[in-house]
Parts: C-alpha cells; sequence; structure tokens
C-alpha cells in the first residue's frame, strides 16, 4: 500500500475542540460493507444496531497525566511525554523504575542529565536517548517512581490538534477507564455513557474489558512510502480471565465481538491470529502486541468494529481500512466530511458492520 492512499482531506474547522454534550450525543456513521451503504445515527441508538448476544469489547486503559514540564539546572525548559514503562537493559535504575519518554527539544539533552520538575522539585535522569525519535530511556532520580511523580506533577497528554483546553480531564477518559497505563485515550470508548452501556446490557449485548496501554503509534504519522515498511512500536495488552472465558464462549456460539476503537481490535487479533473459527484463544493473555493490520490482512476475532475519525497517514486509518476496505473507507470519510461531522479524539464515531 503507498502512502498516498492514506491521504484524506479533513476541513480544520471539523478538527473537534470539546467532547459532545453529553456524550452519546455524537453522531454515528453507520457502514454497512455487505449492503454497501452508508447510513446516519446518534451514537445513543447504538442499542437499536447491534444484535443480541453481541459480546462489545471495551479498553479499560486509564490516561497517565503523561506530560511533565521539567527544568534542566541552567533553568531551560524540557517537556517530557512519558509513554511506556521500559523494560530493556539501560543504567542501575531498576526496571520499575524505567520509563521511555519522548524529550522535547531533544538535540539539546544529554545522557546523565537530571531534571526537576514541579515545585516540590522531583526529579528524574535522562538514561539513554539511543531508541531514536526523540525517544529517551528516563529514571526517577529519587524515591518516587515515574507514576508517582505524574500523579503529582503529570499534566493529561491532550493531542497537538486540541488547541482549547476542555477543562476537566475526565473528559479525556472513558467511564469504564480503570488501569492506568496510557499516553493516549482509546477514542472509541469516550461515547459511552453508564446509561448507555445499561441499555446495551438489558439489549442483551454483552460487554468484555481487555486492556491495551495506548503508545507511541496513536500519534505518530506513517512516513514510508510503503506503509506495511512503517516500524510500529509494541503495546502492553492483558486480558482478565472473565474476559478471556466471555470471548472464548462467544467464538464458540459463533456470536459477533463487536470491538470498541483500534486497540481493542489489536488485542483481539493478538489473541486469535492463530485460531481457527470457533476455537479458544491460544495466544498469551497478557504481554507485548506489535501487531500491524494494514489492508489485505485476514480478521480472525473481530466482527464489527466502532471506531473514531482518525488523521490521515497514521497506522490507526490504515486498520480501518484493512476490515472496510479502502475504497469503502475513503468514501464514508468523503461522506462525513460532507455532512460536516466532526474529527478525531473528541469528534463523532462510525460503525462498520
Amino acid at each position: 500500500m503507498r502512502i498516498e492512499e492514506l491521504d484524506l482531506e479533513i476541513p480544520p474547522e471539523l478538527i473537534a475542540q470539546h467532547p459532545t454534550e453529553p456524550r452519546d450525543a455524537c453522531r454515528l456513521l453507520h457502514l454497512d460493507r455487505k449492503a454497501d451503504r452508508i447510513g446516519h445515527r446518534q451514537f445513543r441508538q447504538l442499542p437499536q444496531m447491534l444484535r443480541e448476544g453481541d459480546v462489545l469489547v471495551l479498553n479499560d486503559s486509564r490516561v497517565l497525566p503523561a506530560r511533565l514540564i521539567a527544568r534542566k539546572p541552567t533553568g531551560g525548559r524540557v517537556e517530557l511525554l512519558f509513554l511506556s514503562p521500559f523494560t530493556g537493559q539501560v543504567g542501575n535504575a531498576p526496571s520499575g523504575l524505567r520509563w521511555e519518554a519522548l524529550a522535547r527539544p531533544s538535540s539539546r539533552l544529554r545522557a546523565g542529565l537530571e531534571l526537576a520538575v514541579g515545585a516540590d522539585l522531583d526529579e528524574v535522569v535522562l538514561l539513554d536517548r539511543y531508541l531514536g525519535e526523540g525517544r529517551w530511556v528516563v529514571a526517577a532520580a529519587g524515591l518516587l517512581s515515574i507514576p508517582e511523580i505524574l500523579e503529582r506533577q503529570g499534566k493529561t497528554p491532550l493531542p497537538p490538534y486540541i488547541t482549547e483546553d476542555p477543562g476537566d480531564p475526565e473528559l479525556y477518559q472513558t467511564v469504564y477507564a480503570r488501569d492506568p497505563g496510557s499516553a493516549a485515550a482509546p477514542t472509541a470508548g469516550l461515547h459511552f455513557t453508564p446509561e448507555l452501556l445499561s441499555d446495551l446490557q438489558a439489549g442483551g449485548v454483552e460487554t468484555a474489558s481487555v486492556t491495551l496501554h495506548v503508545g507511541l503509534d496513536t500519534f505518530r504519522p506513517i512516513q514510508v512510502e510503503e506503509v506495511e515498511a512503517h516500524p510500529i512500536h509494541q503495546e502492553w495488552y492483558s486480558v482478565p480471565e472473565e474476559a478471556l472465558r466471555t470471548l472464548n464462549l462467544a467464538r464458540r456460539e459463533n456470536r459477533r465481538l463487536v470491538a470498541v476503537g483500534t486497540t481493542s481490535v489489536r488485542v483481539l487479533e493478538t489473541l486469535f491470529r492463530a485460531a481457527s473459527p470457533g476455537e479458544p484463544a491460544p495466544a498469551d493473555p497478557r504481554g507485548w502486541t506489535s501487531l500491524y493490520i494494514t489492508p489485505g490482512y485476514r480478521f480472525r476475532a473481530v466482527g464489527a468494529l466502532l471506531t473514531n475519525f482518525h488523521l490521515p497517514r497514521t497506522s490507526l486509518l490504515a486498520l480501518v481500512m484493512a476490515f472496510a476496505g479502502v475504497d469503502s473507507t475513503r468514501r464514508a470519510y468523503a461522506e462525513a466530511v460532507a455532512g460536516h461531522y466532526r474529527f478525531f479524539s473528541f469528534g463523532d464515531a462510525m460503525l462498520v458492520t
């Protein structure tokens, strides 16, 4: 696939700066692949669009306050965006204290530099920049761990295209977020409310919660000519026993798994990509996944996809095109633009069945 196939024209005025209020009042474009038809609904109509027996797969990862403003000993400002725990062998800090982070301006930094954070003067140290692309291995320099420093000093890492402060940081969390660890929200889940989840349950739709901590590739554009040559980064996932039983039973009974967001797709396809239809998951229910889904991929588990509208030239858009079809996705996006849908993290949603 050529990178030009991931080019889409999204007018800047359609980029949502705030979520819809209430959350489930946003618009929902329905792309029916079998009928080759596009329809327009509200998100709160989702219970009427799913089937009794469907399993809605939710990513319960919670966004860390992963953005830190630090100071060099000279007083210079450094912005750090913490991505995930680092499990390699760099420096003497215990593994639980080492994290991968994006640092700006990276070119003016050096290994061993200690940075002060906040009025309490918590400290972090830059261990190594060998990860490239402005990514550093960073460790806590004092008694506190990186997650503890982030909870004390960190800010919500909103995407750069959101230029207005939404105010309440909980607006960038799903209502079912539980497990802290993401550098960005699994945004397809932002539209759910407790009441909508109750309505879905009353209609016979089950839910299964999995975890995938969103990392660098959510906001890193593809920068190579051949999309398949893009180096995907690993992300940590885990599936509780109860959720795994629900997923395995649904597959055995030939019921549909509805992935909420591209992150849930990656978990499901990682679990079942080596399984035949109806078979239980042969993969480990927890670990690192580097699964990269592009057009031509054969889906083993996902039967329907609920997703937001994604940025051009990203691995997320490539995944949607793999599931919905390249031409159908482009047609759906064109219709969404013509219909003045709201785009990206705080924007409207699309259901592909």
